[in-house]
């Protein structure tokens, strides 16, 4: 007698999970309709260098600055200055093909590395003049 009892407790009991099943499914499925869409995935530019560019005007800043404050003299300036022209053609040089290389890149960032260098001896060396007014 209490078999018809079970079966029907069993059936109530499938049925109450297929509807939770149903429902956490139709949940997450407005969940993910009512994200917002990814933005489109940005093309890089093979010509950019904002690491040396970022570089090149914190050196010319370092330059002025050593101008400034006396610890490089004009001809001291003059030169590094030359050094920074040069780094910027070669960068220009880099990017008229349309893209600058791995190789074309490392060669710029060592060229770099070496002015800045270059900036720290001139502006250490202990050869001060009179700062710029």
């Amino acid at each position: 007698m209490g078999f018809p009892h079970a079966l029907a407790t069993l059936e109530f009991k499938m049925k109450i999970q297929t509807l939770i099943a149903a429902l956490i499914l139709a949940a997450g499925g407005t969940a993910f309709a009512q994200t917002t869409p990814s933005p489109a995935p940005t093309v890089k530019d093979p010509t950019a260098t904002p690491g040396l560019d970022k570089r090149q005007a914190e050196q010319q800043k370092r330059i002025d600055q050593g101008v400034a404050s006396g610890q490089l003299n004009d001809k001291e300036a003059a030169r590094l200055r030359a050094r920074e022209t040069k780094l910027e053609a070669d960068k220009q040089a880099a990017k008229a093909d349309g893209k600058v290389t791995a190789p074309e890149r490392k060669k710029l960032h060592r060229e770099a590395h070496r002015d800045s260098k270059a900036i720290h001896r001139q502006k250490h060396d202990r050869q001060n003049t009179a700062p710029a007014r």
